[in-house]
């Protein structure tokens, strides 16, 4: 299939799908057309795309899971003006906790307690399972054999990185503000009255 006749067709189905899309997907959408393209034309194509929309208001930005269409960083201030519902508000200790786990990965409720000093409450961890970020990975072959948790390709593409090796390195994290400034913190209160519960032993 030629490259021109292809992009727009890659731009619908970018512009339809609620999430990335991998060029192995992009190729299976295509299995059974008489101009069926081959994975390099798709990527060939879908570079071009990349190119295409490199300045204007929204981007093809490419993350864990693959390509998807998304307004540009630049522009954000007023996108969320759209929307009268505020952005999740989260605790430092909850993303304190996702640091650890994003770091030291595969690491355990108990090392995480250990850095930090305090316990972990279990609707942190909860938490973060539900928004489908952090993952058991196993469980470590000590006494109790407590669970290892690490990050999913999930929290890689809300952070639009394609690999853990595009986080920023620790050194560079001053504040952890900057982990990601579109959070908004909780106050102290809020965020005590959410750390409440007992801690789980069973993690």
């Amino acid at each position: 299939m030629e490259i021109d006749k292809l992009k727009p067709i890659l731009e619908a189905l970018f512009a339809a799908s609620d999430k990335p899309l991998s060029v192995s997907q992009l190729f299976d959408l295509f299995v059974g057309d008489i101009e069926q393209p081959t994975k390099d034309e798709i990527r060939k194509a879908v570079l071009e795309l990349v190119e295409k929309h490199r300045d204007g208001g929204f981007e093809l930005k490419q993350v864990a899971s693959g390509y998807r269409f998304q307004v540009r960083a630049d522009f954000e201030t007023w996108v969320v003006r759209l929307w009268e519902q505020k952005p999740p508000r989260y605790s430092r200790a909850l993303m304190e906790t996702l640091a650890l786990i994003a770091y030291r990965q595969p690491i355990t409720r108990g090392e995480i307690e250990d850095i930090r000093g305090v316990s972990v409450s279990s609707n942190i961890i909860k938490t973060l399972q539900e928004r489908d970020w952090v993952k058991p990975l196993g469980h470590k072959e000590v006494p109790g054999r407590p669970t290892l948790y690490g990050t999913t390709r999930s929290f890689l593409d809300y952070f639009n990185l394609k690999s853990l090796n595009e986080l920023p390195t620790l050194a560079e994290i001053r504040d952890l503000d900057q982990f990601n400034p579109e959070f908004s913190f909780e106050d102290k209160d809020e965020a005590a009255a959410n750390q409440t519960d007992a801690p789980d032993l069973n993690a």
